[in-house]
């Protein structure tokens, strides 16, 4: 039991400071929020190895820090709405389906992206933003299995948490 905290903590860790990194490369594309999310590493690690209220738990930690040490309350909302969506599609995938690591990270990523949209489009009232969805959605499946890839890497190389 001790072994499984120490291992939420340091993912916990592992994701703000993933985060941190990240929003020291800009991306450069000329749609807003697109990134490759790399602190989703930490949590589909988690997830694979523990169940989905851990990595809730240690995804809900890893925003409100990274919210308030880095954003506001319109980050935490976006990336909030993103991750809750992206978690619940992928445990879904895990528990009902035969989907491979990199499909189940691959529609964590498209889905955090639509939860992101749709409430941005709810905040500014504004229906036109579903325009980026395409884009996204392209995004979400690039950078969903960029993180599957690096999730299965790390997985064969760390003992079972």
């Amino acid at each position: 039991m001790n072994r499984k905290y120490a291992f939420l903590g340091l993912f916990s860790a592992l994701a703000i400071i993933l985060s941190y990194v990240e929003s020291l490369f800009p991306v450069f594309i000329g749609v807003p929020g697109v990134k490759l999310g790399l602190a989703n590493l930490a949590i589909l690690f988690i997830l694979e190895q523990y169940s989905w209220r851990e990595a809730l738990s240690v995804s809900g930690i890893r925003i409100i820090v990274t919210g308030f040490l880095f954003g506001n309350m319109f980050s935490i909302l976006y990336s909030l709405a993103g991750a809750l969506f992206s978690l619940t599609v992928m445990t879904f995938l895990k528990k009902k389906t035969e989907a491979s690591l990199y499909a189940v990270s691959m529609a964590g990523g498209i889905a955090h992206n639509i939860g992101q949209i749709l409430v941005a489009m709810a905040v500014v009232e504004n229906l036109s933003l579903i325009y980026y969805i395409p884009v996204l959605l392209i995004f979400g499946m690039i950078t969903g299995f960029l993180i599957g890839l690096l999730t299965h890497e790390l997985l064969k190389r760390l003992p079972d948490a």
